[in-house]
Protein backbone atom coordinates (compact mmCIF):
# COMPACT_ATOMS: atom_id res chain seq x y z
CA UNK A 1 0.00 0.00 0.00
CA UNK A 2 2.64 2.71 0.72
CA UNK A 3 4.70 1.62 -2.53
CA UNK A 4 1.16 2.38 -4.13
CA UNK A 5 1.00 5.36 -2.46
CA UNK A 6 4.42 7.12 -3.69
CA UNK A 7 3.48 6.33 -6.95
CA UNK A 8 -0.32 8.63 -6.78
CA UNK A 9 0.17 12.08 -8.30
CA UNK A 10 -1.19 13.35 -4.90
CA UNK A 11 -1.28 11.60 -1.65
CA UNK A 12 -4.67 9.90 -0.93
CA UNK A 13 -5.98 11.67 1.52
CA UNK A 14 -6.04 14.47 -1.07
CA UNK A 15 -8.37 12.72 -2.94
CA UNK A 16 -10.46 11.33 -0.14
CA UNK A 17 -10.70 14.68 2.05
CA UNK A 18 -12.11 16.36 -1.84
CA UNK A 19 -14.59 13.23 -2.13
CA UNK A 20 -13.03 12.78 -5.41
CA UNK A 21 -14.12 9.18 -5.54
CA UNK A 22 -17.82 9.48 -4.25
CA UNK A 23 -19.70 8.82 -7.06
CA UNK A 24 -24.11 8.92 -7.06
CA UNK A 25 -26.74 6.29 -6.17
CA UNK A 26 -27.24 5.78 -10.15
CA UNK A 27 -24.93 3.64 -12.07
CA UNK A 28 -24.61 3.28 -15.53
CA UNK A 29 -22.93 -0.25 -17.03
CA UNK A 30 -20.59 1.80 -18.64
CA UNK A 31 -18.89 2.95 -15.11
CA UNK A 32 -19.42 -0.65 -13.61
CA UNK A 33 -16.10 -1.09 -13.90
CA UNK A 34 -14.87 1.47 -12.10
CA UNK A 35 -16.99 1.14 -8.87
CA UNK A 36 -14.95 -0.12 -5.23
CA UNK A 37 -18.13 -0.92 -3.69
CA UNK A 38 -21.76 0.73 -3.09
CA UNK A 39 -22.02 2.73 0.54
CA UNK A 40 -24.95 1.55 2.96
CA UNK A 41 -26.82 4.99 1.89
CA UNK A 42 -26.76 3.94 -1.71
CA UNK A 43 -24.01 5.56 -2.81
CA UNK A 44 -21.08 4.31 -4.93
CA UNK A 45 -17.60 4.92 -4.39
CA UNK A 46 -15.08 4.67 -6.81
CA UNK A 47 -11.63 3.33 -7.01
CA UNK A 48 -9.12 5.57 -6.14
CA UNK A 49 -6.27 3.89 -8.16
CA UNK A 50 -8.00 3.90 -11.12
CA UNK A 51 -8.86 7.46 -11.26
CA UNK A 52 -5.06 8.22 -10.11
CA UNK A 53 -4.34 5.98 -12.99
CA UNK A 54 -6.68 7.60 -15.80
CA UNK A 55 -5.66 11.21 -14.87
CA UNK A 56 -1.96 9.87 -15.38
CA UNK A 57 -3.10 9.01 -18.32
CA UNK A 58 -5.47 11.26 -19.55
CA UNK A 59 -2.14 13.79 -18.83
CA UNK A 60 0.17 12.52 -20.90
CA UNK A 61 -2.36 12.06 -23.90
CA UNK A 62 -2.91 15.95 -23.32
CA UNK A 63 1.06 16.60 -22.88
CA UNK A 64 1.33 15.67 -26.78
CA UNK A 65 -0.51 18.76 -27.95
CA UNK A 66 0.09 22.68 -28.00
CA UNK A 67 -2.11 24.59 -25.48
CA UNK A 68 -4.24 26.06 -28.64
CA UNK A 69 -4.73 22.50 -30.16
CA UNK A 70 -7.10 21.75 -27.12
CA UNK A 71 -10.41 22.64 -25.93
CA UNK A 72 -12.05 22.21 -22.52
CA UNK A 73 -15.95 22.16 -21.82
CA UNK A 74 -17.45 22.66 -18.99
CA UNK A 75 -21.57 23.67 -18.56
CA UNK A 76 -21.59 22.51 -14.81
CA UNK A 77 -21.08 25.69 -13.03
CA UNK A 78 -18.90 23.94 -10.42
CA UNK A 79 -16.37 23.33 -12.10
CA UNK A 80 -16.24 27.02 -14.28
CA UNK A 81 -13.83 28.28 -11.38
CA UNK A 82 -11.15 25.12 -12.10
CA UNK A 83 -11.29 25.89 -15.43
CA UNK A 84 -10.36 28.99 -15.51
CA UNK A 85 -7.39 28.04 -13.22
CA UNK A 86 -6.67 25.77 -15.32
CA UNK A 87 -6.92 28.10 -18.55
CA UNK A 88 -4.79 30.58 -16.65
CA UNK A 89 -1.67 27.99 -15.73
CA UNK A 90 -1.64 26.02 -19.29
CA UNK A 91 -2.86 28.96 -21.72
CA UNK A 92 -5.46 26.38 -23.00
CA UNK A 93 -8.66 26.99 -24.23
CA UNK A 94 -11.48 26.88 -22.30
CA UNK A 95 -15.23 27.34 -22.44
CA UNK A 96 -16.84 27.72 -18.62
CA UNK A 97 -20.14 27.82 -19.39
CA UNK A 98 -21.82 28.21 -22.59
CA UNK A 99 -20.43 26.36 -25.69
CA UNK A 100 -20.98 27.91 -28.98
CA UNK A 101 -22.74 25.81 -31.42
CA UNK A 102 -21.11 24.80 -34.57
CA UNK A 103 -17.89 26.23 -33.68
CA UNK A 104 -15.96 22.35 -34.13
CA UNK A 105 -17.82 21.77 -36.94
CA UNK A 106 -18.92 24.56 -39.32
CA UNK A 107 -15.81 26.37 -41.00
CA UNK A 108 -18.19 28.72 -42.38
CA UNK A 109 -18.28 30.34 -38.99
CA UNK A 110 -16.26 33.76 -37.81
CA UNK A 111 -15.61 32.04 -34.44
CA UNK A 112 -14.64 28.22 -36.04
CA UNK A 113 -12.08 26.54 -34.21
CA UNK A 114 -9.61 23.76 -35.16
CA UNK A 115 -9.09 21.89 -32.20
CA UNK A 116 -7.19 18.23 -31.59
CA UNK A 117 -8.99 17.06 -28.62
CA UNK A 118 -11.58 17.99 -26.76
CA UNK A 119 -12.16 17.54 -22.54
CA UNK A 120 -15.29 17.44 -21.00
CA UNK A 121 -15.97 17.90 -17.25
CA UNK A 122 -19.20 15.86 -17.64
CA UNK A 123 -20.59 13.76 -20.85
CA UNK A 124 -24.71 14.95 -19.75
CA UNK A 125 -24.53 18.88 -19.66
CA UNK A 126 -21.35 18.63 -21.98
CA UNK A 127 -23.28 16.39 -25.29
CA UNK A 128 -23.50 18.89 -27.24
CA UNK A 129 -19.74 19.63 -27.72
CA UNK A 130 -19.40 15.67 -27.38
CA UNK A 131 -21.27 14.93 -30.28
CA UNK A 132 -19.53 17.83 -32.31
CA UNK A 133 -15.98 16.33 -31.58
CA UNK A 134 -17.30 13.19 -32.32
CA UNK A 135 -18.58 14.08 -35.52
CA UNK A 136 -15.05 15.56 -36.48
CA UNK A 137 -13.02 12.89 -35.50
CA UNK A 138 -11.54 14.87 -32.37
CA UNK A 139 -10.08 12.43 -29.40
CA UNK A 140 -12.38 13.06 -26.37
CA UNK A 141 -11.56 12.69 -22.45
CA UNK A 142 -14.19 13.11 -20.35
CA UNK A 143 -14.42 13.31 -16.60
CA UNK A 144 -17.49 10.57 -15.87
CA UNK A 145 -19.41 10.02 -12.33
CA UNK A 146 -21.28 6.31 -12.01
CA UNK A 147 -24.57 8.02 -13.36
CA UNK A 148 -22.41 8.94 -17.24
CA UNK A 149 -22.40 7.02 -20.56
CA UNK A 150 -18.92 6.12 -22.26
CA UNK A 151 -19.43 5.28 -25.70
CA UNK A 152 -18.68 8.47 -27.46
CA UNK A 153 -15.77 8.79 -25.25
CA UNK A 154 -11.63 7.87 -25.62
CA UNK A 155 -10.51 8.43 -22.31
CA UNK A 156 -12.41 7.86 -19.16
CA UNK A 157 -11.87 9.66 -16.32
CA UNK A 158 -13.62 7.89 -13.82
CA UNK A 159 -14.47 10.52 -10.55
CA UNK A 160 -16.77 12.92 -8.82
CA UNK A 161 -17.65 15.32 -11.31
CA UNK A 162 -19.89 17.46 -9.65
CA UNK A 163 -18.33 18.80 -6.64
CA UNK A 164 -16.25 22.06 -6.21
CA UNK A 165 -13.55 20.49 -4.46
CA UNK A 166 -13.17 17.38 -6.54
CA UNK A 167 -13.37 19.70 -9.86
CA UNK A 168 -10.65 21.73 -8.33
CA UNK A 169 -7.96 18.73 -7.56
CA UNK A 170 -8.59 17.15 -10.79
CA UNK A 171 -7.84 20.32 -12.76
CA UNK A 172 -5.02 21.40 -10.40
CA UNK A 173 -3.34 18.03 -11.20
CA UNK A 174 -4.05 17.90 -14.77
CA UNK A 175 -2.30 21.66 -14.97
CA UNK A 176 0.45 20.26 -13.06
CA UNK A 177 1.24 17.43 -14.88
CA UNK A 178 0.64 18.75 -18.39
CA UNK A 179 3.38 21.57 -17.47
CA UNK A 180 5.82 18.47 -15.79
CA UNK A 181 5.48 16.79 -18.77
CA UNK A 182 5.57 19.72 -21.42
CA UNK A 183 9.19 20.33 -19.62
CA UNK A 184 7.53 23.97 -18.43
CA UNK A 185 7.81 22.98 -14.86
CA UNK A 186 10.46 20.30 -12.99
CA UNK A 187 8.36 20.12 -9.70
CA UNK A 188 4.93 20.57 -8.46
CA UNK A 189 6.26 23.69 -5.80
CA UNK A 190 7.01 25.84 -9.46
CA UNK A 191 3.35 25.71 -10.21
CA UNK A 192 2.40 29.58 -9.69
CA UNK A 193 -1.13 27.99 -8.10
CA UNK A 194 -1.51 26.24 -5.49
CA UNK A 195 -4.22 23.35 -5.08
CA UNK A 196 -5.38 25.05 -2.07
CA UNK A 197 -6.97 28.07 -4.29
CA UNK A 198 -8.04 25.51 -7.16
CA UNK A 199 -9.97 23.59 -4.06
CA UNK A 200 -10.84 26.47 -1.89
CA UNK A 201 -15.12 27.26 -2.05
Amino acid sequence: MVQEQQNLLVPIDKYLKVGIHIGTKFRTTYMEPFIYKTRPDGLSVLNVQEIDRRLSLAAKFLSKFKPEEILVVCRRENGWKAVKLFQRLTNVRCFPGRYPPGILTNSNLEDFIETKVLLAVDPLPDRNPIKDAFKMGIPIIALCDTNNETNLLDIVIPCNNKGKKSLGLIFWILAKEYLKNRGIVKSDVEVSISDEEFIAE
